[in-house]
């Protein structure tokens, strides 16, 4: 296993390995997505309480539930970064950030769009929401610190140490609803309390989504690696055989 993580530590292996699943997550990215977007939106039965005011939720869940996850992988690589020196991993920290952002602001915009129907308003300061909200403002900020230097390295360990510091606000995001009196349903449980007609497209929605953002993060994990490697030989080389073609 560690011969293998070496490998991705290698900028032109993880290059040319991301340049290899790219076209066939994206595909299945845009399958899962049109079956199950299609599907809850059109084909799933309205809700026996939110009529189909609730379809916004297989856009609205999985966008959440990926604004968490993103932060938590990034953190991940924060870890590996500062404590192995590893560069391949500061620079997943900035493939995901962005990506990570958008899923944030999707989410926030999706459950105000669903909440407006069923609060009487479009935004409350809730505990799920403003910590939420909160999240969108920590990526805007690793986002910021990541471009804020010219030194790619320093970048790299300014963007890793408030990744790790934002980190505790994942768990206020995620047990708000328990910690507090918040008028934000619990977390949605897939196994008991949504309907088998509802919970597949979900799902596959899920899985779709998951398989979208593996997709642009590796498209800019591209981009990122080509600009920081410029210089070498293997960059060079491949410029030349694309220009030959």
């Amino acid at each position: 296993m560690w011969k293998a993580l070496h490998q991705l530590a290698i900028p032109e292996r993880l290059y040319g390995l991301c340049g290899r699943w790219i076209p066939w997550l994206a595909t299945l990215s845009a399958l899962l997505l049109a079956v199950g977007l299609g599907w809850g939106f059109v084909y799933a039965p309205a809700d026996y309480q939110q009529g189909e005011s609730y379809r916004i939720m297989y856009l609205h869940v999985p966008a959440a539930m990926g604004s968490m996850g993103i932060y938590a992988a990034m953190a991940a690589a924060a870890f590996v970064g500062m404590v192995w020196q590893v560069k391949m991993a500061d620079l997943s920290v900035a493939a995901l950030a962005p990506v990570g952002a958008v899923c944030t602001f999707i989410a926030l915009v999706s459950g105000a769009a669903w909440g407006k129907p069923m609060w009487g308003t479009w935004w409350i300061w809730d505990a799920r929401l403003t910590s939420e909200l909160v999240l969108l403002f920590i990526y805007g900020g690793i986002i910021a610190l990541w471009h804020a230097f010219d030194d790619r390295r320093l970048a790299g360990r300014a963007a890793g140490i408030l990744v790790l510091v934002g980190a505790v606000n994942l768990p206020i995001v995620h047990y708000s609803v328990i910690w507090w009196n918040t008028l934000h349903q619990g977390s949605t449980n897939m196994q008991q309390s949504i309907d088998p007609s509802m919970r597949l497209p979900l799902r596959i929605c899920m899985l779709g989504l998951l398989c979208l953002v593996i997709t642009l993060t590796l498209m800019r994990l591209r981009n990122l690696i080509l600009r920081q490697e410029r210089r070498r030989p293997w960059v060079a080389a491949l410029v030349n055989k694309g220009a030959s073609k």
